[in-house]
């Protein structure tokens, strides 16, 4: 039995806090008593709404930011020091897709060769071989003749597409996207999560899917964790959290998905109404 991709075990994280006038700092709690298990090639999705700890949790399984206490395993190994060699050989093999495509790009730099980039930061390649990885990872994201182009020539989703083969050039075991979605428009939003989907299987990816949208969480995510004031509040498989929640929080926020038909908002209501009474998660 292969061995799970990343443990989070009792995780917090306290900020200081800003000092108020004539008083001292209050302390704040991003995230409380955290824990999950992400097995190979499984899909989390974890949603909440803004402030609930989402996106905190996201950068320290990444090994951008350090915990407060508890502790994070990746292959089963804690997160080195950060900026030290070790600790930039893990995050090859853990990459991050942030929300704004736009903010994470060179504006000045052709797209291919910021994908190369990557690969020159961390890998000592022949020209030949960095330039056919470079290319197929392109074609692989569906920009197959967009090497050339700089940011500016692409839109939105294009950019996005850009950023998650620059991620993918790496050849990780765990992608984390927070909100990779949010920024684009409908239409785009289903051709980037059907992207993922199709990358998930063909590349065998772990993968942590961050969102405030319950119904983009479902749709690329087969278990499902549902923050709330820094606390995994529920944790299930999609189908059954979704038909069958547990927690009133969760209820309130599968209440809040706009439903396609009238009749389909309270065939929803009537199944939210007669789910399971509250139980707590741990």
């Amino acid at each position: 039995m292969n061995a799970p991709e990343l443990v989070i075990r009792k995780v917090s994280k306290h900020y200081r806090g800003e000092r108020r006038f004539l008083g001292s700092a209050q302390p704040f709690t991003a995230l409380d008593d955290v824990s999950f298990t992400l097995e190979p090639g499984q899909t989390l999705g974890i949603v909440g709404e803004s402030g609930s700890g989402k996106s905190t949790l996201g950068r320290i399984a990444a090994g951008i930011d350090r915990q407060s206490a508890g502790t994070v395993t990746f292959r089963g190994e804690p997160y080195a020091k950060l900026g030290s060699r070790q600790w930039r050989q893990q995050r090859q093999g853990v990459q991050f897709v942030f929300q704004n495509p736009a903010g994470a790009v060179d504006p000045r730099l052709p797209i291919g060769d910021q994908v190369a980039e990557a690969l020159d930061t961390h890998e000592s390649l022949p020209r030949a071989e960095r330039d056919r990885r470079v290319a197929e990872m392109l074609d692989l994201v569906g920009l197959g003749n967009f090497a050339r182009r700089v940011p500016q020539q692409l839109s939105g989703g294009q950019l996005q597409r850009a950023v998650i083969a620059r991620a993918l050039v790496m050849r990780p075991r765990l992608l984390i996207c927070d909100e990779a979605v949010s920024a684009l428009d409908v239409s785009v939003q289903a051709q980037i999560i059907n992207l993922l989907v199709s990358l998930r299987e063909r590349l065998g990816l772990s993968m942590i899917f961050i969102t405030h949208d319950l119904s983009v969480a479902r749709h690329i995510s087969r278990h499902v964790a549902v923050m709330n004031r820094g606390r995994i509040v529920e944790m299930n498989d999609a189908e059954t959290l979704f038909s069958a929640p547990t927690q009133d929080y969760t209820r309130k926020l599968l209440a809040a998905i706009p439903a396609s038909t009238p009749a389909a908002r309270r065939a929803r209501d009537a199944a939210l109404a007669g789910s399971a009474p509250p139980k707590v998660f741990s």
